[in-house]
């Protein structure tokens, strides 16, 4: 299994390449349940989650049975009271010794919750063996990205190697990114208009290829590295750049992608639609650059432009004909 790739749902179709294997002992099963604890905003706190119903996806017993799925919101105040874990151990039907071992694996579970400040801890499944035991067979865990500075123990664990190369790199310039798996790749500022964008988008039967937030405050270096990233992107045909200088200054994204443009070979079509502070001097900027990128009046030329050029990239792929969009003038 070393060095091989491993495709799984989670994984998606291009899988993980496989960097370790872990052993454990075989477990025999008498019954399998689902528990977990996780931050809902529905109930603005941890809610605890089980089902008897474990050893498969709880998405599937939610759509199919979910009257077997139990839910016990906590007032994290005070942390989960005894007659809630009486509540969920019968639900599961434990009886007896079996229903305390269960109360008291949901109450450790709960407080390794809080002092890690986690976001979700998992357990799928826990297992009752057939001599009576009470076993956590597999689990997942997920963290508070803030409270890294608290939990340096567990973040030192991270494995970068399992997670999407282009989302290390934007958070270490301090972006946010996320990859998706089609053909528009997006450079925005703002979360709002970043959704705005790639709704614009699909709206004119174009796919966004990412959502990219440089922020209200970004430098011309993060402008730039941003760039990088789609510009690397295989899968990305043309490249939108969609901001509203306000906090942010147009003149400092245009800085950031013309410095892209110099120091990568940067053949890839951008169009740029820019609004706000020092909108003028980034329209000069760009003109004189020597490098020819495409400007748009507003979202919805800007959108249609790139959709349109995209296709055009995605033809002459399918019939292996070179179109050249060149940057350099």
């Amino acid at each position: 299994m070393l060095g091989e790739t491993l495709v799984t749902k989670q994984s998606g179709p291009e899988g993980k390449k496989v960097g370790c294997v872990y052993l454990a002992e075989r477990i025999y099963s008498r019954q399998d349940h689902y528990f977990s604890i996780l931050m809902d905003t529905l109930h603005q706190g941890p809610v605890m989650v089980a089902s008897p119903e474990g050893g498969t996806a709880i998405e599937d017993v939610a759509a199919a049975t979910p009257e077997k799925i139990f839910k016990e919101p906590i007032d994290i105040s005070v942390g989960p009271q005894d007659e809630q874990l009486e509540r969920l151990a019968a639900a599961l039907g434990f009886k007896g010794e079996l229903k305390e071992k269960a109360k008291e694996t949901f109450l450790r579970t709960y407080e390794m919750f809080i002092d890690l400040d986690a976001t979700l801890i998992e357990v799928n499944p826990l297992v009752e063996t057939p001599d009576a035991k009470l076993m956590v067979c597999d689990g997942k865990l997920s963290f508070d990205d803030n409270a890294e500075f608290r939990q340096q123990e567990v973040f030192s664990r991270r494995d970068i190697t399992q997670e999407d190369a282009r989302e290390v790199e934007a958070a270490k310039a301090d972006l946010n990114f996320i990859g998706l798996d089609v053909n528009i790749g997006c450079m925005v500022n703002g979360a709002g208009l970043a959704m705005a964008t790639m709704d614009i988008i699909n709206l004119h039967g174009g796919s966004p290829a990412n959502f990219l937030d440089v922020g209200g405050g970004a430098k011309s270096s993060q402008c730039q590295t941003a760039v990088e990233i789609l510009n690397a992107d295989d899968k990305v045909r043309a490249i939108l750049v969609n901001i509203f200088g306000g906090i942010m200054r147009c003149d400092v994204i245009a800085t950031g992608i013309i410095e892209a443009a110099k120091n990568l070979k940067l053949s890839k079509p951008i169009v740029i639609r820019l609004q706000g502070t020092n909108l003028d001097i980034a329209k000069e900027l760009i003109e004189h650059s020597g490098f020819r990128m495409i400007m748009a009046n507003d979202l919805d030329d800007a959108a249609q432009k790139a959709v349109r050029i995209a296709d055009i990239v995605r033809q002459a792929e399918e019939i292996q004909v070179g179109v050249s969009f060149e940057l350099p003038i």
